[in-house]
């Protein structure tokens, strides 16, 4: 053995125990990881006309936070049968239906190119390498082989979804489209893997979280624009927005998708990576009696709507989610305004700019209300029913937010 001068001792040593540590190190940097849902949206049951056969659908969605690793959930939770996917690709958009080259990826379940996922079930797909920027499009494409029931779908998805005529093109790098929809069809969340520091913030409401009246394939929703401001800042980019509105959504009563109690633990508790959760609820609740041709029998009290968002909070806070309340905005002129509502909306707003029952507030009732009409939307934010904003309300809203709430 050669001989080793006493001063190199302590030198290979270090070394030594360099070299040791560096697959800990590589280990625990693959390991420091977690899924974050950098996309959703919320699940409904879909029409006699939401059927497909031996067709391909392809849909575009608009991620908040990126990553180098995804997977793609789809869902069947309104079906009364199993579902067949016979093939499904993901990649990036380069402009409407069409992918960016080289950016495809074919999906697979299990280790398999198709899957049927059972009535009632959700289904993730394996994890694929894809570089996915934040604030990017991706292009979703799933192959229908056989007839399907009505689609577990969701209603407003606000961005071109492209329905082909018979055959498989989810490989395409563009699909002659038969027709198109503004609706997603089994799809329902995008994850990412990220860092453990990262997390979602996930928006539960009605079609103003939705985004309803908002410009179609532009992401002008509140939730989108909040996605814009947290990228922008170092502090808050490492969090995701997760849409979870449905239009005529309500907590106590079900009108268009499931009510909010009954569908938080799928919508909210579940999802990937959850930190935050912000509540805008219960207009619907306020206006659907006063509809006209609705039921009058589900006329409630603003106690208890109350009750009904202190179960929400309740239930986030048991998870570890902090949870912040959206003041109801305004609505008079909309075609189910009432005096009795109106009083109703102002007793659960300022129980919710006082109670202290939320980790925060988001006063989005003072960012577009009509300073000398209190009761409505200003002219400039009013999308023109009186019950939505337009682009520049949903802006103002967006702009409501605190973003210290985050940090």
């Amino acid at each position: 053995m050669r001989n080793i001068t006493p001063w190199a001792w302590p030198v290979l040593l270090l070394v030594s125990a360099l070299v040791g540590l560096r697959p800990v190190s590589a280990q625990s940097s693959n390991t420091a990881q977690h899924w974050v849902t950098t996309w959703a949206a919320s699940p409904m049951a879909g029409t006699w006309a939401d059927e497909f056969q031996n067709q391909t659908v392809r849909m575009i969605v608009h991620v908040s936070l990126g990553g180098n690793r995804i997977r793609v959930e789809l869902s069947n939770a309104f079906g009364m049968h199993s579902l067949t996917i016979g093939s499904a690709h993901v990649g990036i958009q380069q402009k409407g239906d069409a992918i960016e080259p080289g950016s495809d990826r074919a999906l697979t379940f299990g280790g398999s190119p198709s899957v049927t996922i059972p009535p009632g079930a959700p289904e993730f797909s394996d994890p694929v390498d894809l570089r996915v920027a934040p604030l990017s499009n991706l292009v979703v494409s799933i192959y229908l082989p056989q007839k399907t029931e009505p689609a577990t779908y969701h209603q407003v998805a606000l961005h071109t979804t492209y329905i082909s005529g018979p055959g498989n093109f989810t490989a395409a790098q563009h699909m002659e489209e038969r027709w198109t929809t503004t609706s997603y069809y089994w799809l329902v969340a995008v994850d990412v893997e990220a860092a453990t520091q990262d997390g979602v913030i996930v928006t539960l409401g009605d079609s103003i979280t939705d985004g309803f009246a908002s410009t179609i394939d532009a992401n002008h929703q509140w939730p989108s624009q909040l996605a814009a401001r947290l990228q922008a800042d170092p502090v808050t980019a490492g969090l995701a927005v997760a849409n979870e509105g449905i239009g005529g959504n309500r907590i106590l009563h079900n009108v268009i998708g499931p009510n909010a109690l009954e569908r938080l633990d799928r919508d909210v508790l579940a999802r990937d990576g959850v930190k935050y959760m912000i509540v805008l609820e219960s207009i619907n609740d306020l206006g659907w009696p006063h509809q006209p041709g609705a039921h009058q029998s589900q006329e409630v009290t603003a106690q208890q709507l109350i009750a009904g968002l202190q179960q929400i909070i309740g239930r986030a806070h048991a998870h570890g989610i902090k949870v912040f309340g959206a003041t109801l905005t305004p609505y008079q002129g909309a075609n189910y305004y009432s005096d009795e509502g109106e009083a109703k909306r102002e007793t659960i707003n300022r129980w919710i700019r006082t109670s202290g029952a939320f980790d925060g507030v988001i006063d989005f009732d003072a960012a577009v209300r009509d300073p000398s009409s209190p009761r409505r939307f200003l002219p400039s934010y009013d999308s023109g029913d009186h019950l939505h904003p337009n682009d520049a309300g949903y802006k103002a809203m967006a702009d409501a937010i605190n973003l210290s709430l985050f940090r």
